[in-house]
C-alpha cells in the first residue's frame, strides 16, 4: 500500500442528517442551488463519449466499476457436488424483489473457465449471501485469491462457518445479515455480436434470513451504525457507509396544489 494513504478512522460515526439542499423547491433547477451551481460549473470541462462497441473491454470493465458505486458485496458460500467447499466475493450483486424474496449474482465467465461459484450453484442448487461488515473485511476480501482448483477459502481467511438451516453451504458466522438461498432462474448472459456466454446471472430464492439482533432499531431493522456495511468502489477500493440523509418521499394527494403553482410559476 502507498506510504500516504492515513489509517482507518475507527472513530468515524455514522449518522443521519438532513439532505444537501433542504431549502430545494419543486421545479428549482439544480443551478440555483448553491450545490448545485458548483456542479454544474464541471459540465465545462466537457464529455468523454464511450462507444462501447469499440472501446477496450478491460478499460470499459474499469470505467464501469468506477462509475456505478457503490455496489453491495454479495459473499457467497457455496458446495460443489462433490461436496468441496468455495467462498467468494461478488459486488455484481442485488435485491430482485421482495415478494417472493430474491436476490441476483453475476458471475464472469472466462475464455475456458467457468467459475466454482457458478458451477457449484448450478449442481448443487443452493447457496448462501453473506453481508460484509467493517471488522471482517480484510478477511472478506482475501478470499479473492486466485487459489488453484481444489483449495477452500475458508481456512485461508479464518472466517467461522455455521450451518445452515435449509441449505447444506454454511453461512459466516461474522456476518451480521446472512440469507441461505435456492437456486430461482440460471440466465445466461450472451454477448449479442460474438455470442459468446460472457456472464451467469443467478437468481437466488432467499429461504431464511439470519440477522443479528444488536444490528436492529427499535422497528426491527438493520441500523447502518450498528451494522458497518462496506461496498466496492472502482479500482481495489472499498467504501464505507457514510452519513444517511433522509428525504421524505412526497405524496401527490399532499402535495399537488404546491407542485402545480411552482410548475406554473417557473413557466411564467
Amino acid at each position: 500500500m502507498a506510504a500516504d494513504i492515513p489509517l482507518f478512522n475507527n472513530s468515524f460515526a455514522y449518522q443521519s442528517t438532513l439532505s444537501p439542499n433542504p431549502q430545494w423547491t419543486y421545479g428549482q433547477k439544480t443551478a440555483d442551488t448553491p450545490a448545485g451551481k458548483a456542479w454544474m460549473e464541471g459540465e465545462k470541462a466537457g464529455w468523454k463519449v464511450v462507444d462501447t462497441a469499440k472501446e477496450d473491454k478491460l478499460e470499459l470493465y474499469t470505467l464501469m466499476i468506477s462509475g456505478i458505486v457503490p455496489r453491495p458485496i454479495a459473499f457467497v458460500s457455496s458446495l460443489s457436488a462433490s461436496g468441496a467447499e468455495n467462498l467468494a466475493p461478488f459486488s455484481w450483486f442485488n435485491m430482485v424483489t421482495h415478494n417472493p424474496p430474491l436476490v441476483s449474482i453475476c458471475c464472469g465467465n472466462g475464455r475456458q473457465h467457468i467459475k466454482d461459484t457458478t458451477s457449484n450453484i448450478k449442481a448443487t442448487k443452493s447457496f448462501t449471501v453473506n453481508i460484509i461488515s467493517e471488522p471482517f473485511v480484510e478477511a472478506a476480501n482475501v478470499t479473492s485469491v486466485d487459489a488453484p482448483e481444489g483449495v477452500s477459502e475458508w481456512p485461508i481467511s479464518g472466517l467461522t462457518k455455521e450451518k445452515s438451516l435449509h441449505v447444506k453451504p454454511a453461512r459466516v458466522k461474522e456476518s451480521a445479515f446472512s440469507m441461505e438461498c435456492e437456486l430461482f432462474q440460471v440466465i445466461d448472459i450472451v454477448h449479442p455480436e460474438s455470442g459468446a456466454n460472457t456472464t451467469t446471472m443467478i437468481l437466488g430464492h432467499v429461504k431464511y434470513i439470519h440477522v443479528r439482533n444488536d444490528v436492529l432499531n427499535e422497528r426491527g431493522n438493520v441500523d447502518p451504525a450498528k451494522f458497518k456495511p462496506v461496498g466496492r468502489m472502482g479500482d481495489i477500493s472499498y467504501s464505507r457507509v457514510g452519513d444517511g440523509f433522509r428525504i421524505a418521499r412526497p405524496v401527490w394527494a399532499n402535495e399537488q396544489e404546491t407542485i402545480e403553482k411552482a410548475i406554473e410559476k417557473r413557466d411564467e
